[in-house]
This record gives structure tokens, C-alpha cells and sequence, in this order.
């Protein structure tokens, strides 16, 4: 594991370096859907808006979800480089992006299915901060061959444990390539759809995969990640099952129905 990047007396972690280049995959995802779907759109403002305003909610969320520690360690758990909640930066995510929307003339729904691909590629580039930075967030103890020992993460263990965050990677990647290939200009579907599906199968992966992280079990047997995860199903399905009986058509290919009168003109022309 390699936590820090050394150069002279300067430290750099890994952590807040994939980050960086995570946000630098979704800003060029979003730059291409943008591209395709000839929005003119500027992906660097809102990809930036959406990474800061996720860190802070992923920090907020973590802290909030363990007050204990917050009361007894509040300089630690408040500035520590570990510590992130995906949750929490979903959500704060999403709220940045509609925020943005209105700047650019896009629906809510509208601006959300854009950056859905982007989300799933920049989340899973992102799991790779935590696998260099062995910051926690592995499995629990395995003896299938590909088992790893995090003995210099920031979190240390010289047990074989899940290497998860690869898992959510590759899980990410299949996510993204899904969503971009449904989300291509003339490929049938109404709008809110990709949203929904990105909440849908990434709520779903993360619910899988929390069977064999090390979080804690605090409901049913469940963690919090899992519960979050299943809100997350739940609001996709509830988006999905809206989007297939009433969602505006963005893209040519089915019977049209009520147009959203909220749609931008070139949203309709889309």
C-alpha cells in the first residue's frame, strides 16, 4: 500500500490523488455525453461543484453517523483523511447538480441522466483511493487466493481480507458502460430513466459488496451503507415506475406522450 507519495519533505496522499483523478474521468465522461447529445455545457464547473459538494457531504455523513466518536474525537473525525460515507456524497452530489441544472436551461431529471455515466466512472476510480491508501474500507478476513494484507495502510492489517474497493471498482466500470450505452442519443427511453438506474444498480452493488466489508451490522443484520443502499433501490425503482408511465421523451424511438412543460426548447428537440 502506498498512503503517501514522498517528494522531498512534502507528503501527498493517494487518496486525495485518485480522488483528483476521479473527478477528472467524470469531468471527461460528462464532457463527451455533452458533446454528443450538442449541449453546451461547461462539464469542469459541474463536475467540481458536484466533487467538492460530495467530499463534504461523504465527510458530514460519516460524522454524523457516529457521534460517539464525533464527541470524543471531534478534531480527528471532523479534519481526518479518512472517513468518507458514500451516501452522504451521493446525495450532497446530487443536490449540487440540480442546483447547476437551472444554469444551464436543463430539467432537473434531465441534467441528473447526463451525469449519471460520469458518476459511475468517477466513483469507481475514486474506490482506488482507498485501495492504495488502505484506508479501512477492505473486507473481512478471506482464504480465496485473491485475499490481500493492507500491512501500511492508514488503517493497518496483516490478515488477507476482500480487496473491495477493486471489487466496486470493476462493479463501477460494468455500471458506466451500461448506463453510457443506454444513454446514447436514439436509444429509446423516457426521461428520468437513467437516473433511476444508476440508482438502482449502484445501490444494488453497494448492498452486495457490504457483505463482506468489516462495517459494522446496526439493523436486521444489516450496516448503514446497506440501509443507505436500500433507500437508494427504493428511489430508483419509485423514479423508474414514474419515468415509464408519465417521463417526457428526451430521445426518438417511442410513442409519444405529455411533454414535461418544464423542458428547455432544446431538451425538447433532443
Amino acid at each position: 500500500m502506498y498512503p503517501f507519495i514522498h517528494v522531498g519533505s512534502f507528503s501527498i496522499g493517494t487518496f486525495g490523488i485518485m480522488l483528483w483523478l476521479a473527478a477528472v474521468a467524470g469531468c471527461w465522461i460528462l464532457h463527451l455525453n455533452f458533446t454528443r447529445w450538442k449541449i453546451e455545457a461547461d462539464a469542469i464547473t459541474i463536475v467540481a461543484f458536484a466533487t467538492v459538494a460530495g467530499v463534504i457531504g461523504a465527510k458530514l455523513w460519516h460524522v454524523l453517523e457516529t457521534p460517539h466518536q464525533l464527541f470524543a474525537h471531534p478534531a480527528a473525525m471532523l479534519f481526518d483523511r479518512a472517513g468518507f460515507a458514500w451516501f452522504g456524497g451521493l446525495v450532497a452530489a446530487i443536490l449540487a447538480l440540480l442546483w447547476q441544472g437551472g444554469t444551464y436551461n436543463l430539467s432537473s431529471l434531465r441534467m441528473l441522466d447526463l451525469c449519471a455515466p460520469a458518476a459511475a466512472l468517477g466513483y469507481g476510480v475514486g474506490r482506488w483511493g482507498c485501495q492504495l491508501s488502505g484506508d479501512g474500507d477492505y473486507g473481512i478476513p478471506t482464504h480465496m487466493w485473491f485475499g490481500m494484507s493492507y500491512p501500511h495502510g492508514l488503517v493497518p492489517t496483516t490478515q488477507r481480507v476482500y480487496p473491495t474497493p477493486i471489487f466496486e471498482f470493476i462493479g463501477a466500470c460494468i455500471i458506466f458502460y451500461i448506463l453510457w450505452k443506454r444513454s446514447r442519443p436514439g436509444t429509446p427511453r423516457r426521461l428520468g430513466q437513467i437516473t433511476a438506474e444508476y440508482l438502482l444498480w449502484t445501490g444494488g452493488a453497494r448492498f452486495l459488496v457490504e457483505f463482506i466489508r468489516r462495517n459494522p451490522k446496526i439493523f436486521l443484520g444489516l450496516s448503514n451503507a446497506q440501509l443507505a443502499s436500500v433507500g437508494s433501490m427504493v428511489a430508483g425503482i419509485l423514479l423508474l415506475v414514474w419515468a415509464r408511465k408519465y417521463g417526457p421523451i428526451p430521445v426518438p424511438g417511442m410513442p409519444k406522450r405529455k411533454q414535461d412543460p418544464d423542458l428547455a426548447p432544446t431538451e425538447q428537440a433532443s
